[in-house]
């Protein structure tokens, strides 16, 4: 068997006994790095930059950040028992901080450790704006975004290594354009739309999470059309961005907002 053929079976096998499943969709997805890998430097790394940035403790948003966190962890800790993969939850550390900054940004590490920038809540201007930006963080820690994020890097070093191999003894100038049309085309066509199916899969699970917490999902769309408007400037066109376009956003979450009620009415929560 030639060295590159055999390479491209190794990497195969690899993959497919390296999968998860997802805890909330019931996907399966990458897992080619463990979790408990991940989570000892998401800690870490949460540790540090929490030390090197002026976390905001005592005020009115603060407490606010707190609250609405904890409320989205039990919409999370709900729906997940709910689908029998509670488990998966194992190892989660939850904390949420407010942090001085005038970013509009907010994130959350994989096993749920959460950063809300001051910068944000302008635009958030409310309890239920603020859910919409934490269930949408928090589900890209619960459907593992992270862990396939960093199982999609090593795919494209594999897919490299094959290129490479395929072409191994061809001219240096046929191997240099073969490279570059593979990095060009796995980033367009693998990695981007990638990036931006786990932007869409976020919103969807925050728009269950915030629903399940009480919020009223609908009033999501307000929130991202605040962010929508005080983006300025020109956005790059969808295909070369990591996540969907704005219009596109707000389209696919309004398709999704009787779901997500459906799914809150299980809960016991009502909307009018």
């Amino acid at each position: 068997m030639k060295k590159g053929v055999l390479f491209a079976v190794i990497s195969a096998l690899f993959l497919v006994l390296s999968c998860a499943t997802n805890p909330v969709t019931g996907k399966k997805t990458w897992a080619l790095v463990p979790n408990s890998e991940i989570f000892a430097s998401s800690f870490s790394q949460y540790g540090e930059f929490l030390k090197e940035n002026k976390v905001i403790t005592g005020t009115a948003d603060a407490k606010k950040v707190e609250s609405v966190g904890m409320k989205i962890r039990a919409a999370a800790e709900k729906l997940l028992k709910s689908r029998g993969t509670q488990s998966q939850l194992e190892g989660y550390a939850w904390e949420y901080k407010l942090v001085d900054s005038k970013d509009v940004n907010a994130w959350c590490m994989p096993g749920g450790k959460i950063v809300v920038y001051s910068g944000i809540l302008p635009i958030t201007k409310n309890e239920t704006g603020l859910a919409t930006v934490m269930g949408h963080e928090v589900a890209h820690a619960l459907a593992n975004h992270g862990q396939q994020r960093m199982s999609a890097g090593l795919v494209q070093q594999l897919g490299a290594g094959v290129a490479q191999a395929a072409v191994g003894n061809q001219s240096s100038e046929t191997q240099a354009l073969v490279m570059q049309a593979y990095g060009i085309g796995s980033q367009v066509g693998g990695m981007l739309p990638f990036s931006r199916s786990h932007e869409s899969e976020a919103d969807e699970i925050g728009l269950t999470l915030m629903a399940i917490a009480g919020y009223n999902p609908e009033e999501s769309i307000a929130f991202w059309e605040r962010m929508s408007a005080g983006a300025g400037g020109a956005a790059p066109a969808e295909i070369l961005s990591t996540h969907p376009s704005d219009a596109t956003r707000i389209a696919n979450l309004k398709k999704l907002i009787p779901k997500a009620k459906a799914e809150a009415s299980k809960f016991g929560v009502k909307f009018k």
